[in-house]
C-alpha cells in the first residue's frame, strides 16, 4: 500500500537520520519535497521509493515541543492526516501538541529508539547485515586470521613461527632461519596478524638502506600493508610537526637514522608498538665498545614493547655477537656475557635429550639423567609420567625445558636440512682471470679460518629446543 503524504507531516530519513525531523512541504507528481529545519536542508525524493519513515509516537512516550518543554503522551488523534498528541507536561497539566510543533532535533540514534518509532529497515537489508556479521565472526575466530590472506604460499615452519609469535602480546623474538627460508615472509605475517588482532597499531621497520625498496615492495604486494618509506628528503619536506606521526607503518633506513639526531628525536616521540630490525647481525657490540647502530636500536628496544630481530647468521661472529642480539630482546635474562658463556656449556646435552624425546617418544637412561639434572626434583614426576607413555606429560615436560633452557622462546631457527622440499643447489663453476693486484694481495695475506677470521661453523652448543637441527 502506497504511503499517503500530507504537508506538515513529520518524517525522518532512513539514510540520513542526522538531519533530524523532516516536514513534508509538497507532493508534486512523482516528487516529494521534505524540509529538515534542524539543518536547513531540503531533499526531494521519488514518491514511490522515498527512504522515509513516519514519526509516530505512542502513549507513554515523552516528546518535546520546538520551544523546549516536554510532555508525556496519553492519547493520539489523527486529524486530516496529521497527528495530534494529548498528554501531560512537567507540571501535570493537560496539554496538546500537534506534530507540526514537534522539536526539529529529534534523532533516533539507538536501535531501541528506531524500533519504537517504527523506523525499521526492510528484511532483506537486515538479513544481509546479519549474515555479514556472522561471516566476520567466523573469520575473527579462525586460527589463520591474518595469516591466510597473504599473496604468498607460506610453508609449515613459517606459519608455525608466525602464529606462535603473533599471538603473543608485545612479542620479543629473534627470527634466525637460514638464508632462503623466508624470514621476511614470517615477519610480514607477524605484522599482519598483530595489526588485524589489535595487538599492535604502529609498526617501525628498520632495515639497511639497500633493502628499503625490497621491503616496501614485499609488504605492499604480498600483505597489502601501506608502508611509508622514510628518508632524509621526505622527513625534511613534511609539513607535520612530527613526520613519523603521519603514518602507522614506517620503513626507515638505519644508516640515515643514526646520522640524523632530529629524526631520532621525532622517532622516539612518535611512539611505536612493534619494531622490526632486519640484518640484525650488523649491529656490532663488544663489552668495551658499542656501535652507534646498536646503541640506537637498544634505546628504541627499551621503549617499544614488541621487537623482532631478523638475521640468518645469529652466531656468525661467535658467542659475543649472539649474546648481543639476545640482550636487546631481554636485558634482564641476558645481562652478563660471562654468565651466558657458562650456561651455554650445558645447552647442548639438554637440547639433544629433548630432540631424542621428540623423535623417539621416550628417553634413554642417559637423556633421563640429563633432564633430571637440569630440572632437579621438580621434574621427577613429569619424567615418571613420560616413561609411562603419558603424551600430555611429554608436552608439559618440553614446555618446562623450553622455558628454562637457553634462549627458550626468544629464538626461532630453521635450517634447510631440516625443512624438506627445497631444490638442491648445484655449483656450476666458471673460471675467471685473476687480476695481478689480487694475486699480490693473496700472496701477502696470512692464512685464516675464513674471510672473517672466525670459526666457519657456529657453535652447536648454543642451539635451543626451538631450533631444528
Amino acid at each position: 500500500m502506497a504511503q499517503q503524504y500530507q504537508p506538515g507531516q513529520r518524517w525522518i530519513s532512513d539514510s540520513e537520520a542526522e538531519l533530524g525531523l523532516g516536514t513534508v512541504l509538497a507532493q508534486d507528481g512523482r516528487l516529494l519535497t521534505v524540509l529538515y529545519p534542524a539543518t536547513g536542508d531540503t531533499r526531494q525524493y521519488a514518491l514511490r521509493n522515498a527512504p522515509l519513515t513516519r514519526v509516530r509516537f505512542s502513549p507513554g512516550d515523552t516528546i518535546t515541543h520546538f520551544e523546549g518543554w516536554k510532555m508525556t503522551v496519553r492519547e493520539v488523534d489523527d486529524v486530516d492526516g496529521l497527528l495530534v498528541y494529548h498528554g501531560l507536561n512537567g507540571q501535570n497539566e493537560s496539554v496538546t501538541l500537534p506534530e507540526t510543533q514537534l522539536s526539529n532535533f529529534i534523532q533516533f540514534r539507538l536501535a531501541s529508539d528506531r524500533l519504537f518509532a517504527g523506523q525499521i529497515d526492510p528484511l532483506a537489508w537486515f538479513s544481509l547485515r546479519y549474515h555479514t556479521l556472522e561471516h566476520t565472526s567466523r573469520q575473527l575466530q579462525s586460527s589463520l586470521w591474518g595469516l591466510g590472506g597473504a599473496r604468498a604460499q607460506p610453508i609449515a615452519h613459517q606459519l608455525h613461527i608466525a602464529r606462535e609469535v603473533a599471538d603473543r602480546i608485545a612479542p620479543r623474538v629473534l627470527l634466525a632461519d637460514e638464508v632462503g627460508l623466508g624470514k621476511t615472509i614470517e615477519a610480514g605475517l607477524v605484522i599482519h596478524r598483530q595489526l588485524l588482532s589489535g595487538r599492535a597499531s604502529r609498526v617501525l621497520i628498520l632495515v639497511p638502506e639497500n633493502l628499503q625498496h625490497q621491503w616496501l615492495v614485499e609488504m605492499r604486494r604480498r600483505f597489502n600493508l601501506q608502508v611509508a618509506l622514510f628518508d632524509e628528503e621526505r622527513f625534511i619536506e613534511s609539513d607535520a610537526a612530527n613526520p613519523f606521526e603521519d603514518t602507522q607503518l614506517a620503513l626507515v633506513a638505519l644508516e640515515w637514522l643514526v646520522d640524523d639526531d632530529k629524526a631520532q628525536d621525532a622517532l622516539f616521540a612518535a611512539g611505536w608498538d612493534l619494531m622490526v630490525v632486519d640484518e640484525a647481525h650488523h649491529l656490532v657490540w663488544h663489552e668495551d665498545q658499542i656501535s652507534p647502530e646498536y646503541a640506537l636500536v637498544e634505546q628504541l628496544a627499551e621503549v617499544i614493547p614488541g621487537v623482532l630481530l631478523l638475521t640468518a647468521t645469529p652466531e656468525q661472529l661467535g658467542q659475543d655477537s649472539h649474546f648481543a642480539r639476545l640482550r636487546l630482546l631481554d636485558p634482564n635474562r641476558f645481562h652478563d656475557l660471562a654468565a651466558f658463556r657458562a650456561e651455554s656449556e650445558n645447552y647442548r646435552p639438554v637440547a639433544e635429550a629433548v630432540q631424542e624425546l621428540l623423535d623417539d617418544g621416550r628417553l634413554s637412561p642417559q637423556a633421563h639423567q640429563t633432564i633430571h639434572g637440569f630440572l632437579g626434583n621438580e621434574g621427577e614426576a613429569l619424567l615418571a609420567a613420560v616413561n609411562e607413555g603419558d603424551s600430555d606429560a611429554k608436552a608439559r615436560l618440553v614446555r618446562e625445558l623450553l622455558d628454562r633452557h637457553g634462549t627458550g622462546r626468544v629464538l626461532f631457527r630453521n635450517t634447510r636440512a631440516a625443512v624438506q622440499g627445497f631444490p638442491e643447489r648445484k655449483l656450476h663453476p666458471y673460471p675467471l682471470p685473476c687480476p695481478d693486484e689480487s694475486r699480490r694481495k693473496t700472496a701477502a695475506r696470512p692464512p685464516s679460518p675464513n674471510c672473517c677470521g672466525t670459526p666457519a661453523r657456529p657453535d652447536s652448543s648454543l642451539r635451543s629446543p626451538h631450533e631444528r637441527r
